[in-house]
């Protein structure tokens, strides 16, 4: 279990004077969570990875494992939505989008939606590690689910990494965590249109990402039409300067909230290049990195 706040508060500044400040040249940036007092240890089977400044993720050894389609996601959802009071991460499983977001967003109230036990189990100690069960919610279950949000609950910012393929199109992994991640196991990225379009507050922002091949584009596209969304901005990402992009991160809104000339259009941002020519992290990618507290 973790500490009380008003404990770790009362003993943090003692526990973390050695707490280290630098990597490989890099200034770890934003708060130092109360982690020495949380009483979460890491188990066998675990590890402890670093996710954004002295934030960290609790991951399985041989399960899933945070991706750059995560990073991404938490970076153009908290980047077009700065200033949300609530957020909602749908079928958020370890917790990476989620644990990126709150560490950008650091007066943000946050649910999360994951149905994986394994990997509910996983988010709350990083949750707790980090310090930020007092306003991160997690809820096991399914996203599709009517009793897993009210009605009336309603977030400025809603993120996704919806699993991108049907069962039967690839290969199939073994490890249960893995294949939900990749594979539609409980909804499709239809399913999380339809639930994001239910609680966007007014003027709200859903960010997701997802294949950018077209015939996995128009999924979107017509998930985002059938559930009255309008896709207001989209930005390819091309894993190698001068290969075809393979996903795209978009930006959602409600169609009722915006000018009726506007909801015909999306705006199509330039590529977002992970690694130039030479096999180096692109120069933009470091930024983007620098941006969400994660080494350049």
């Amino acid at each position: 279990m973790c500490s009380s706040t008003s404990n770790r508060s009362s003993r943090s500044q003692n526990k973390f004077v050695n707490v280290e400040t630098h990597f490989k040249g890099w200034a770890k940036p934003g708060i130092i969570p109360p982690s020495l007092n949380s009483g979460v240890g890491v188990e066998p089977h675990e590890t402890l990875d670093a996710i954004s400044g002295h934030f960290r993720i609790f991951q399985l050894r041989d399960g899933h494992r945070f991706s750059t389609d995560d990073i991404l996601t938490a970076w153009y959802g908290t980047t077009w939505c700065p200033t949300a009071r609530t957020a909602l991460d749908l079928g958020s499983g370890i917790g990476t989008v989620g644990m990126i977001c709150a560490w950008r967003l650091v007066s943000t109230k946050f649910v999360t939606i994951e149905a994986q036990s394994d990997s509910v189990v996983l988010a709350k100690k990083s949750a707790c590690y980090n310090g930020i069960e007092n306003r991160y919610e997690i809820r096991e279950g399914d996203l599709r689910a009517p009793e897993i949000l009210g009605a009336e609950e309603k977030f400025d910012l809603i993120t996704g990494s919806p699993p991108y393929f049907p069962l039967g199109d690839g290969v199939e992994s073994e490890h249960p965590q893995k294949l939900a991640c990749r594979f539609e196991l409980r909804g499709t990225i239809a399913d999380y249109c339809t639930t994001a379009a239910k609680h966007l507050a007014p003027g709200g922002f859903f960010a997701c990402v997802f294949p950018h091949e077209p015939a996995q584009l128009a999924r979107v596209e017509a998930g985002a039409k059938n559930s009255n969304l309008v896709i207001v901005r989209k930005r390819p990402v091309v894993f190698r300067e001068g290969d075809a992009p393979l996903i795209a991160l978009l930006g959602l809104m409600r169609a009722e909230d915006l000018p009726e000339w506007f909801r015909g259009q999306t705006w199509t941002e330039p590529d977002l290049i992970i690694r130039a020519r030479d096999g180096k992290i692109h120069p933009e990618y470091s930024a983007v990195k620098l941006a969400i507290g994660f080494p350049p």
